[in-house]
């Protein structure tokens, strides 16, 4: 596959391995990796969590928006994108019209598995069952998720390897429909 503008966008949920297979791509690669919560992160001085407790959800979002908006103008990048930016349709086409996207898909019980330890997430601190808070979120997102990725892999299998072995030469024009 040859990756539109040779950028490669990941989505999923949280715990999903957007992070770590980026960084493991991006290495692979020699392409520059952005892990878009942690660049807002940077540069507002504070915390996902604290952006969330004291702004709330909606300004979040229309931070998250502003800046993909920013990084999907790059060109050669690898970046690992939040768990909600697809809930805004805006980001959906920036990132479908900006790279080639790639959904990693996980169950909720595996993705309850892998963040049964995590407290830093301010959309399951509340949470009194995280696999029936994953379960909704998935239900909501997994459909926008779908409908914004080129391909769609789970994130239990060789992700990276799997790409790696897709990647067409140069930097030529990707189309998946």
């Amino acid at each position: 596959m040859q990756w539109h503008r040779g950028n490669l966008f990941l989505i999923g949920l949280m715990g999903a391995g957007k992070t770590t297979c980026g960084r493991r791509l991006a290495v692979l690669l020699d392409k520059p990796f952005v892990d878009g919560d942690a660049e807002l992160e940077r540069r507002l001085g504070c915390t996902v969590s604290d952006i969330f407790e004291k702004e709330g959800e909606a300004s979040f979002r229309d931070r998250e928006q502003a800046l993909l908006a920013e990084l999907v103008r790059r060109e050669g990048i690898v970046l690992s994108t939040g768990g909600g930016v697809v809930l805004r349709e805006a980001n959906r086409e920036q990132l479908r019209v900006n790279g080639t996207v790639v959904y990693l898909h996980a169950t909720p019980d595996v993705l309850a598995e892998r963040l049964r330890q995590v407290t830093d997430r301010p959309l399951l601190r509340a949470a009194e069952d995280l696999v029936t808070r994953l379960e909704k979120l998935y239900t909501v997102r997994d459909p926008l998720y779908r409908q914004t990725a080129h391909y769609v892999f789970e994130s239990t299998a060789d992700v990276v390897g799997h790409l790696l072995a897709d990647q067409g030469s140069g930097n030529g024009d990707f189309n998946a429909d």
